[in-house]
């Protein structure tokens, strides 16, 4: 059954802003708790590194699959599924009595976030009219960016005042919200379809693939059976509607700059606190990034309705830059960089939002899910790759690893800015087809028609 929302459903891009914002802080807001954790089940470095990476691998690994089954369900029936099961997950995190049981419950989490993701760009895309949509996304991009910048601040705050498995409870009032603001604005649609085997079959392939890509970035043997794996997979029939998605105009281009930008900006966040020492001052040093990023996300909605969403998107590449280029000659002192660093975060708020407005609006109607589920996976992957590359370079050059990784960070956002250019944008307005419609529905004429006579 398609579900129809007619007219703005602010209550909907919120609910929809809240899902990013769990998902992205369950991603981060664990990092400054693992030692504690180490320390409380006595395990080692090796083995709670899996619950970070435990939560990371569902998400890269099933994201397609994800995609897929969001565009042919009811997105009503998913997102309560979805909160519902990463509620339960959470808790199980928070009462794991060991380090197996909570890197298995970790996995749950990412199982359930992954439909977070998957989901919440369609509604914001559907929520509201395409007049609006570039607001609608700044909301949400704020969100997020809020989610996955403080996570580590919050965590530390948790950590020290309570217990660390207060970090994943933490998780159950924002899903409340989403849940009820949602019913308000989603009408109760079809059942959800039953997960179809080749998607399984995909799951086994690219899934295997990218997680162990993403192992090899730590176990470099696993690099080579994560290629070959995706190399299968993109030869094989389960890769042809990610193909024809790629081919689409202006989709390909934002996928490259997203993956550009994550991976840049990881690269330089990961350095950072060990350029800067102490772990408190690294923490409020790094606050200004998602603080510049709040205060220009709703404002680049704004002006994107007005001029258009790929040039905010190429300003605020402009803005990461500058930021970037101004940490090259940095003093050193936590304010000094602060200040350079909120110019990055301040690009990255126009950046965000305004380019998945555009690659929405680029996405065939009837791959939505597909597409929100593939420019996530391409942000996780950047994040892990940025995020490895910055460890390689600090475990190569120690101290002068911040202005070598500023230099490449600035070398790839150049890429992605190139990409952002090169790709053009359609006419097609996002949600205007496929399983998720916008607008007002048209009548359709149920009398039949008398046949002509001869």
């Amino acid at each position: 059954m398609r579900q129809v929302i007619v007219g703005d459903r602010w209550g909907l891009v919120v609910a929809a802003s809240l899902a990013i914002f769990v998902a992205q802080l369950d991603a981060t807001i664990v990092n400054v708790a693992l030692p504690t954790i180490g320390s409380s089940f006595d395990a080692g470095a090796g083995t709670v590194q899996w619950v970070v990476l435990g939560y990371l691998t569902p998400i890269i690994g099933l994201a397609l699959c994800a995609g897929r089954w969001v565009d042919v369900s009811d997105p009503r029936r998913v997102l309560r599924l979805a909160c519902a099961g990463f509620a339960v997950a959470s808790v199980a995190c928070g009462l794991a009595p060991g380090v197996g049981w909570l890197v298995v419950a970790r996995v749950a989490q990412g199982m359930f976030a992954v439909l977070l993701l998957a989901i919440s760009p369609v509604l914001t895309t559907v929520a509201v009219r395409p007049a609006k949509r570039a607001r609608a996304f700044g909301v949400a991009m704020l969100f997020g960016t809020a989610g996955g910048m403080t996570g580590p601040v919050l965590g530390g705050w948790l950590v020290e005042a309570v217990d660390w498995s207060w970090i994943f409870y933490l998780t159950a009032v924002p899903l409340v919200l989403v849940v009820v603001l949602s019913a308000r604005s989603m009408p109760r649609g079809a059942s959800l379809a039953w997960p179809r085997r080749r998607w399984l079959v995909e799951a086994g392939t690219f899934g295997c693939g990218a997680v162990s890509v993403l192992l090899g970035l730590l176990l470099s043997p696993w690099f080579l059976v994560g290629a070959v794996s995706l190399v299968v997979w993109w030869r094989s029939g389960d890769a042809v509607p990610v193909r024809s998605l790629l081919r689409s105009p202006g989709v390909l281009g934002p996928h490259i700059a997203l993956t550009c930008v994550y991976s840049a900006l990881f690269l330089v966040t990961f350095v950072l606190p060990f350029f800067v020492g102490d772990a408190s001052t690294a923490g409020l040093v790094l606050l200004a990034f998602p603080v510049a990023a709040l205060a220009t996300s709703y404002g680049a909605g704004l002006v994107a309705d007005r001029v258009g969403t790929r040039p905010v998107a190429l300003c605020g590449a402009g803005l990461i830059a500058t930021g970037l280029a101004l940490l090259v000659f940095t003093s050193g002192t936590a304010p000094d960089i602060a200040w350079r660093l909120a110019f990055a975060g301040a690009g990255f708020g126009l950046f965000n939002g305004q380019l998945q407005v555009f690659l929405m609006g680029n996405a065939p109607g009837e791959q939505l899910g597909l597409t929100a589920a593939t420019s996530n996976l391409v942000r996780q992957v950047g994040i892990a790759a940025g995020s490895a590359t910055g460890a390689l370079l600090w475990t190569v050059a120690g101290p002068s690893a911040l202005r070598t990784g500023v230099l490449v960070a600035l070398g790839l956002v150049l890429v992605c800015g190139l990409a952002v250019l090169s790709s053009s944008g359609s006419a097609r307005t996002p949600g205007s087809a496929g399983p998720f419609s916008s607008g007002t529905p048209r009548r359709v004429r149920t009398r039949p028609r008398r046949s002509p006579t001869t």
